[in-house]
C-alpha cells in the first residue's frame, strides 16, 4: 500500500498528463524549445506529440544520464547530476547560442524541472568546470539548503539567475515542474528565466556560513561581484521580465493530494503535514516519530488507521563514508527512534526515482526492520553514523527501485499507523 501511494504521487506529476493543457498556440515565427531537468526529455516528448505538425519547432533540452527519451524535433542531451559535467556545459552553451538567435515574432518555450541547476551548467568566464564541480561537491556535503546552493550557482553561471531570459529577444513562456519548497521559479533549476533577488554578497555568505573551501577562482569571482566589478543577475522589476511568463504546472502539493486520495479510497484517513518539510533528515524523522507514537499509543490527535504524508526536501550533513540519500537517512533515523513500535511502517522516496546519487528512489520501513537487521549483524546506529542508510535497507531487501520517473516534485514520505 505504501508503494502504491508513492506511485500515485508520482503519477500526479507526469508531464504526459499535465503539460498538454499548458501548451501555447504556435507564434507567427518559429518556436525554440529549450530546457533542463530530470523531466526534460518527457516534457520535450510531450511538446512534440501535441505540437502541430506544420508549425516550426526545434530545440535542445538537457536531462540526467539515463533519463533520455526518443524525440524527433527537439534534441535531448544527457549530462551529469548532481555534480555538473562537460556534457551539460556543452549543452548549455548550445542552448544559449540558440536563444540569442530568436526574434520578436518567435517564441522561446522553456521546459524547466528539478535537477536543472546541475544540468544547465555554463560557468562564467574565469570559472571553469573543474572549479564549479569542486564547489558543487562541497555544497552538497555541507548540509546547505537547496535555495542556498542555488544562490551560489546563479552567481557562477552565464545562463542561470534570469540570464537566459535576458538573452532572448522573443517572448518567453517557461513551464515548470517544481522540486523546491514554496515553488518559487527563482529557485527551480536556479531560475534561468526568473528574476533573481539574491546577490553576490549572499553567495559569499553561503560559503562562509558552511565553511566551504571554494577554489580560488570561485572566491575571486564572487568577491568581484560583491564589489560591483561584475554586473549582477537580473532583478525583480527589470523591464525584460515584462515579456516573460514563469508558470508552475506541477508541485509536491498536488502529488500529496493524489497520495491522500489513494489512501482515502482504501478507507485510511490522512494527516497532511504539507510540502515544505525541510531540515536535517534525522531531525525530521525524530519529529515524525513522536507524532506517530502518540497516534499509535493513544489515538492523539487522531485514531488509527491513519497515514501521515509530507513532502519537501530534507538535507544530510555528510560525516561518514557510507552510501545513501536523504530519504533512506530519514527512514533509518525513524527506525531507530521507533525502536520496533508495532503497527507503524513508512516509506520515503524521491519522486525522480533517485535518492541522492544512488540507484534507488528510497526505501520502506517495517515494524521488524531493526530486528531483521540485527539478525544479519547490522548495527543501525553505526550505519547511520557512517551515513550508510543504503547499506541498511539494501541488506534487508527493502529498497524501492523504480528507475528514472522523468519527473521531479521532490521527496514523498508516508508514515502509516495501522
Amino acid at each position: 500500500m505504501l508503494i502504491g501511494s508513492f506511485h500515485a504521487a508520482v503519477a500526479a506529476a507526469d508531464p504526459l498528463k499535465i503539460l498538454p493543457q499548458h501548451l501555447p498556440a504556435p507564434p507567427r515565427g518559429r518556436t525554440l524549445v529549450i530546457g533542463a531537468g530530470k523531466a526534460g526529455a518527457s516534457m520535450a516528448q510531450t511538446v512534440e506529440r501535441h505540437w502541430p505538425a506544420t508549425a516550426a519547432l526545434e530545440g535542445v533540452v538537457i536531462t540526467r544520464h539515463g533519463h533520455g527519451l526518443p524525440t524527433a524535433r527537439i534534441s535531448v542531451v544527457e549530462a551529469g547530476h548532481p555534480v555538473p559535467d562537460e556534457a551539460g556545459e556543452a549543452g548549455a552553451r548550445e542552448i544559449l547560442r540558440r536563444v540569442k538567435s530568436v526574434g520578436p515574432d518567435d517564441l522561446l518555450l522553456a521546459l524547466i524541472s528539478g535537477g536543472g541547476s546541475a544540468l544547465l551548467s555554463l560557468p562564467v568566464e574565469g570559472v571553469g568546470m573543474p572549479a564549479l564541480k569542486a564547489t558543487t561537491k562541497e555544497l552538497l556535503r555541507c548540509g546547505a539548503r537547496i535555495e542556498e546552493i542555488n544562490t551560489v550557482r546563479k552567481h557562477l553561471s552565464a545562463i542561470q539567475g534570469g540570464r537566459l531570459a535576458a538573452a532572448s529577444r522573443a517572448p518567453v513562456l517557461s513551464l515548470i515542474i517544481s522540486d523546491v519548497t514554496g515553488d518559487d521559479p527563482t529557485h527551480i533549476a536556479s531560475g534561468p528565466c526568473a528574476p533573481d533577488p539574491t546577490t553576490y554578497a549572499d553567495a559569499l555568505a553561503v560559503l562562509e556560513r558552511y565553511a566551504v573551501a571554494a577554489p580560488a577562482e570561485v572566491a575571486r569571482h564572487l568577491k568581484r561581484g560583491s564589489e560591483s566589478a561584475i554586473p549582477e543577475t537580473p532583478k525583480p522589476g527589470d523591464p525584460l521580465f515584462s515579456r516573460v511568463e514563469n508558470r508552475v504546472v506541477a508541485t509536491a502539493r498536488l502529488a500529496l493530494a493524489a497520495a491522500e486520495e489513494f489512501f482515502h479510497s482504501r478507507g485510511i484517513r490522512t494527516m497532511n503535514l504539507g510540502d515544505r518539510i525541510t531540515g536535517e533528515a534525522s531531525e525530521v524523522a525524530r519529529a515524525q516519530e513522536a507524532l506517530a507514537r502518540r497516534i499509535a499509543q493513544g489515538g492523539d490527535p487522531l485514531k488509527p488507521p491513519i497515514a501521515i504524508v509530507s513532502g519537501g526536501e530534507c538535507t544530510v550533513t555528510v560525516r561518514g563514508g557510507g552510501r545513501g540519500g536523504r530519504n533512506t537517512e530519514f527512514l533509518l533515523s525513524l527506525a531507530i527512534a521507533l525502536d520496533g513500535l508495532s503497527r507503524v511502517q513508512a516509506i520515503a522516496c524521491d519522486t525522480d526515482g533517485i535518492d541522492g546519487s544512488e540507484d534507488n528512489a528510497g526505501a520502506v520501513l517495517l515494524p521488524d526492520s531493526l530486528a531483521r537487521a540485527a539478525r544479519l549483524g547490522a548495527d543501525a546506529r553505526k550505519l547511520l553514523a557512517d551515513n550508510d542508510a543504503y547499506g541498511f535497507f539494501s541488506a534487508l531487501g527493502d529498497l524501492v527501485a523504480t528507475g528514472p520517473t522523468r519527473t521531479n516534485v521532490n521527496d514523498y514520505r508516508a508514515v502509516l499507523i495501522a
